[in-house]
């Protein structure tokens, strides 16, 4: 791409409403700005955010957030090239209020409407902050979704395997809840497990006797209720040193499991794409110091090198989005004001979901 081209993005697909302004001169791209809403304080009552407050938040928020983020990029929207927005997949109340949002600025501005995957925001983020280039492997690990992908080009994905059932960063908030500790779960359980003995309890490594790329996390949040339960049975409850433990214990397993994909999915990614080894993470559970390091690990026994982009854009931000934008808009794609919100939408729509995708539908 040549010239400039200023990128106005929106993200609402589950709890952070963001807005955000990205721009490319040239080769060079810039985060303008990055704003980002969050709704722990609406949803920390309730154990896991809840859809209906969520929507309502972002419908209050999102023209805030767009308004704070021209004003840090110091730019009008008449100084935008597009406008790009998260379209899918998400909880749907959130998408539909982002997608109506930039409708409406689409349609009273003139300017380009650009739907874009939120998971290929993740899967792109790499190229936004490290300028990977085409192919790389890519493991995304998040809140609602964990795949491992050779990433092509910005619609060309190829999915390696994913998880069957619970996400990681789902299989960590449902931790969290059966500890007692605090939403969201990742943090709180890292935090606990930093003083525990993750070799006491016994927990199992789903799937790891098989030879593919899929990955399970419900058997394994199963065996920490179990484990949970047998020591309320018969102590009467949980010391702050059960509690560590368990929790070092559950993440140690989380890390083994991903690890050991990890390898499988690096073996498979050779067979595609011989020589090339290059691997990103991104999602929020990539924040994990213990998980990130096990990564880390496997990419450097097998001489790969390994990509994780900073904190702030591993979680759910516009940036992403709006560079997702960028390259969709590069490439010649356009929407127009038919564009649907849609709650479930796969990367690599050329193979089937993967099977167990839990009581809201097959995972992407």
């Amino acid at each position: 791409m040549t010239g400039q081209t200023t990128i106005l993005g929106l993200e609402s697909s589950c709890d952070d409403t963001a807005a955000a302004v990205v721009r490319q001169s040239g080769d060079q791209v810039t985060i303008l700005s990055s704003v980002v809403f969050g709704q722990t304080g609406l949803h920390s009552a309730y154990g896991g955010v809840v859809p209906e407050i969520a929507a309502r938040a972002h419908t209050e928020k999102l023209d805030l957030s767009v308004k704070e983020a021209l004003q840090q990029a110091e730019i009008r929207l008449s100084d935008l090239d597009a406008i790009a927005v998260t379209a899918g997949p998400g909880l749907i109340g959130g998408v539909l209020a982002g997608v109506m949002c930039a409708k409406g600025l689409s349609a009273a501005t003139g300017l380009p409407l650009l739907g874009v995957n939120h998971l290929a925001g993740h899967a792109l983020t790499p190229r936004l902050t490290d300028g990977v280039a085409y192919p790389y492997l890519m493991l995304l690990v998040s809140g609602g979704h964990c795949q491992f992908l050779i990433v092509r080009g910005p619609e060309d994905f190829t999915r390696l395997g994913g998880t069957i059932d619970d996400a990681p960063g789902e299989a960590f908030d449902k931790a969290a809840r059966l500890l007692g500790l605090p939403q969201p779960g990742g943090p709180a359980v890292e935090a606990e497990a930093m003083q525990g003995d993750a070799a006491r309890f016994a927990l199992p490594r789903p799937l790891l006797d098989r030879d593919d790329c899929n990955l399970s996390f419900s058997g394994l949040k199963t065996a920490l209720l179990r484990a949970r339960d047998r020591l309320v049975a018969e102590q009467g409850g949980l010391t702050r040193q059960d509690r560590a433990d368990l929790c070092a214990g559950f993440q140690q397993a989380v890390a083994d499991v991903l690890s050991a994909k990890l390898r499988r999915a690096l073996a498979d990614y050779l067979g595609e794409v011989p020589g090339r080894l290059t691997v990103a993470v991104a999602g929020g559970v990539a924040a994990n110091a213990t998980i990130r390091a096990r990564l880390e690990t496997v990419c450097a026994d097998l001489g790969a090198l390994f990509v994780a982009p900073p904190l702030a854009l591993c979680t759910d931000n516009a940036a992403m989005i709006a560079y997702a934008g960028l390259e969709l808009f590069g490439a010649g794609q356009r929407d127009d004001l038919t564009l649907s919100a849609r709650p479930r939408w796969p990367l690599d729509q050329s193979r089937p979901a993967l099977v167990g995708g839990g009581r809201k539908g097959a995972k992407a």
